[in-house]
This record gives C-alpha cells, structure tokens and sequence, in this order.
C-alpha cells in the first residue's frame, strides 16, 4: 500500500514503512494478534487497508499486484467499475471500447459471468474481509478507529445490496460458506449498524488535504449513508422513508460540509472539485468523504485517472493543460445527458469553455467539437459528446506530481448530494412538488452554478437536477431504479440512446434492477441463490 494513506489516514506518529499484516503495530504495549495465524497484526496498516481498497488495486501501486485473484487492478478498481455499474448502463455514458463487459453494459446485456461485475462484487468482500479482520483482532485498540471501520463495512454492504439484492452475509472471517441474507433483512443491519456506531466517529469536520484527518470518514459520513438509503428504502425493503432521508441529510446541510462556491480565475466552482488540487484548492470543504489520490505516492488505474484518461483525448483543451500524459478515448455522454443542460438538443459543437456558456450552467462541462450529439455507432468515440467533468489540471496553474497519474482525490460522498436528497424527499412528501425550503435546497446548487433559479420543483425535475449535478459521479442506475426509469413496466416511458440495445431504445424486464451474483460464486456457495432472471 503506498504511504499517503498512512500520512492521512493515520497519525504522523504511527507512520509505518511496513503495509498489510505485518508485525509493527500502533501501539507497542498492546500488539495485536490473529488467532487464526498466532501472528502479530499491524493496526494501523489493516485500518489504512479498509480504506485503501477504495482507490488502491493492492500493495504495489497501478503496476503492482491486485488484490484480487484471477483479475487484473483495472477490471476490480472499486471507483472503476462502482462508476462503470452504475454510470454506463443508463442515460448518461456510453463506451467506444470492445472490452469484454463493456458492451454488455452498454445495451443492458449482462450476465451472471460478467467480468466487470465480478471485480466489483469481490472487491466489495476483499473491503468486508479487511474490515472483518480489523475488527476481530484489533478490537478495543481505538474507539474512532474502530467505528469508522464498521462504517466502512456496513457501506460496502450498502453497495452490495444495492446491486445485487440478496447477498452472502459475514462479520468475522470464517472458512465456511456465509448465509445468504435478504435484501430488507440486510437494510435493516446497516442501518442499525450505522446509527450504533456513529457516535465513536470523528465529529464533522471540513478539512484539506494538509489536515489531520483528511479522507477518514466523519460522522456526516454515517449521516449523509443513512440518507442515501432512506431516500431509496421502498426499493430496498418496500417501505418508503422519506420523512427520514429528509432528516438526516438535513444534518448533512447545516453541519460543516458546506458547498464550495468560489471561483478561482478561469475555474468554476464547480471544476474545482474535479481537479487535480481540489484537496488543497479550498473545494474539499464540500468533501465528505475523498478517496486520496497522489500521482507519485498513490497510483491506480482504477479511479481519478480512470475518469480522466477514458473520457478524453488531447484535442480537448486549448491550453493543454491536463497533467497527464493519458487520453484512452473511450467513455462519453448519450445525448439524454447533454439534453439536460439544452432540452431543445441544440447544443453546439464548441469546447467545454463554451459549452458552459451556451448552457447558462457552469457544470455543462462537455466537448463537442467534430462530434455527432446523438450516439449513431457505439464503438466510435466521436459518436456523441465528450464530458470534461474530470481532470488533473490545478487552480493555480501549477504542475502536477507525475505527468502520468493524477493528483486529484475522488470525493466519493460530498455535501452536494444531501441538498438534492433533502429536496426529493421534501417534494414527495409534499405530494410531488418542493415546499420553498426544498426549492431553496436545489437553487443553492444552481446558484453555485451560476443558473437560473425556481420557487419550486417537481419530481421529474429534481431527478433532471440530480444529472446535471452528479453525472459521472455513480448515482444514476439508483436514481432511474427509484423512479421506475430503468427497467420494468414503466421503463420504456424513459428511453435513451441504446437502451436494452436498441439505437433509439428499448424497455428491458424489471429483474435486470439488479445484477447477477457472480455465477462462480453461486457454484461454490450452497447457501446461495441466484437473483430471478439469471
């Protein structure tokens, strides 16, 4: 594991050369050991490994070993492919690559042997195994630490259910197959696993990357978790929680995590938290939760410079300004997306700069020069608009740390995502229209924005709102779920580019809401039951 996670994750005094399972631990009077292996552990290097398997692939950094057996780091990148489940098989992205997966997700044909669906699914239980591991021997060690490795945890289970329903269930490392646990059964747990272990968490804190403490999660962490789940219970478990998304990710609003709204000379706001400095530039005040990323000390091929490299190609900027030397050329927007920002689908073919202009919205962040707006020939990058939400250049001009890898943290939870939460679950509790206190939730974004504004928003609008301010950032499989967009009787009511393989889309069953547990998994679990459809 590379050492910024040591540096931030951990006290500067506990700094550790060794990584994983070695024997160094943070405390000298108290060592930790593994029952199973009569070892000593390192405390600190299993509690920076709960958070490193976010945007690490293992030990060694983007070249190095995986993590996972039999697949490569790009394929098992948690960033990756969370991005991929949950980006490409909807309204917002499509892929120029012939990858194996890839075109699956691109027309809503995937499989239980899907090899990007696999990676994410193990990379999910190599987190719980870590977690796991951390809190069978290095319990009672440090009370904070210990709490937001449960957050962490319960959060990959969080991901778990959401895409793959019912699924193998453990808290203690065991040779023996897990029980296969129910959807709202599993809700249940995290839900009373994140109100239990909230308390121990750091207090909310907006800090920079110099701070103590910059990338551990806080308790608006734990917050900002239980209103995503909320927000989309009746899903989950059958139940709509509405009154309860809205409360707690108004503790989310009026806690620390402010939205950053200064502009930095040719820098929106809102770039500024895509960019290579956005943990020193002032925008991580927004950052709830940031995964780090250091293009000498922390690389990978799997997140920030993953949603770089694969939506642009050199021509892009002007100015060549990227800070990095990486244009893969595979991932850009459906014209559903673009049409977001310009519904009469006269967006014009100019640069990002001027695209933002025409929009009236700072987050219109595409390219669209020599390109077809609508996608006609998938496999073609210039068949719909490159996005430019993604990049290593800094505020300040300056250079970046290697002209390969990017420096830029991914703020896996920002505070951003609360107001829209609070706003949703406002309009539906208000019979489909915001309350002026929802209304100004979604107006605070758009100001920041610098577009127009309304007194009120209905449901429709705020799932539109809800693109314009997280595309590419993983929500929008769940958002079309919840709205009953995405697959099911009422999917074909909401159509885009290649849905379910069709140019002009097509409607798709409702099992295909979730993703097949991994075939090979199935196979060696007898406990286990493949999800309908599969």
């Amino acid at each position: 594991m590379n050492l910024r996670y040591f540096k931030n994750i951990v006290p500067a005094s506990a700094l550790m050369l060794t990584v994983g399972l070695s024997s160094c631990t943070k405390d000298l009077d108290v060592t930790p050991i593994d029952p199973s292996t009569e070892m000593e552990v390192s405390e600190t290097g299993l509690y920076a490994k709960c958070y490193a398997n976010m945007a690490l692939a293992g030990n060694g950094g983007a070249n190095g070993d995986c993590d996972i057996d039999g697949l490569d780091g790009g394929t098992t990148g948690f960033v990756r492919q969370l991005w991929n489940a949950n980006e490409l098989v909807t309204d917002e992205a499509i892929c120029a690559w012939g990858d194996p997966g890839i075109p699956g997700f691109n027309f809503n044909q995937w499989d239980a042997a899907h090899p990007m669906l696999m990676g994410f699914y193990y990379r999910l239980y190599a987190g719980i195994n870590y977690c796991n591991h951390y809190l069978s021997v290095c319990a009672g060690m440090d009370a904070a630490r210990e709490a937001e490795v449960r957050f962490l945890r319960a959060m990959y289970y969080y991901h778990l259910m959401d895409c793959y329903g019912n699924v193998p269930f453990a808290l203690e490392l065991s040779a023996k197959s897990p029980e296969q646990i129910q959807r709202a059964n599993l809700f249940a747990w995290i839900e009373s696993e994140l109100k239990d272990c909230i308390n121990n968490m750091q207090a909310p804190v907006a800090r920079k990357s110099s701070d103590a403490g910059y990338g551990r999660a806080d308790q608006d962490a734990a917050n900002l978790l239980l209103a995503r789940m909320y927000l989309n219970a009746e899903v989950y478990t059958g139940t709509a929680r509405w009154a309860d998304a809205k409360t707690y990710a108004e503790k989310v609003i009026n806690g620390p995590h402010k939205l950053w709204t200064t502009r930095v000379g040719n820098w929106s706001a809102y770039q500024m938290l895509f960019m290579g400095d956005n943990g020193e530039n002032g925008a991580s005040v927004e950052a709830i939760l940031p995964l780090l990323q250091d293009g000498v000390t922390t690389t990978s091929w799997g997140t920030t410079l993953f949603l770089m490299a694969s939506c642009w190609k050199s021509d892009m900027d002007e100015d060549s300004n990227y800070n990095t030397s990486e244009f893969w050329a595979g991932n850009r927007a459906r014209s559903q997306l673009i049409a977001k920002f310009f519904p009469n689908n006269d967006a014009p073919a100019v640069n990002i700069t001027d695209m933002a202009a025409a929009a009236g919205d700072d987050r219109a962040l595409f390219y669209g020069k020599d390109r077809e707006l609508v996608v006609s020939t998938p496999s073609e990058y210039t068949s719909g608009y490159a996005v430019g939400k993604y990049r290593n250049s800094y505020s300040t001009g300056s250079t970046g740390h290697n002209s390969q890898f990017p420096d830029a943290d991914y703020f896996l939870m920002r505070s951003a995502e609360a107001y829209l939460i609070a706003a949703e679950a406002d309009a539906r509790l208000n019979g489909g229209t915001t309350s002026a206190t929802g209304a100004g939730y979604i107006n605070a974004l758009r100001q920041r924005a610098n577009t127009n504004t309304l007194s009120q928003y209905t449901l429709d609008q705020i799932l539109d709102e809800r693109a314009r301010e997280l595309y590419y950032e993983g929500f929008r499989r769940t958002d079309l779920i919840r709205y009953g967009y995405f697959g099911g009787a009422n999917s074909g009511k909401y159509l885009w580019d290649w849905k379910g393989g069709a140019q002009n889309g097509a409607s798709f069953p409702e099992w295909r809401n979730l993703y097949a547990i991994p075939a090979e998994d199935v196979n060696a679990n007898p406990n286990l039951t493949q999800n309908t459809g599969y």
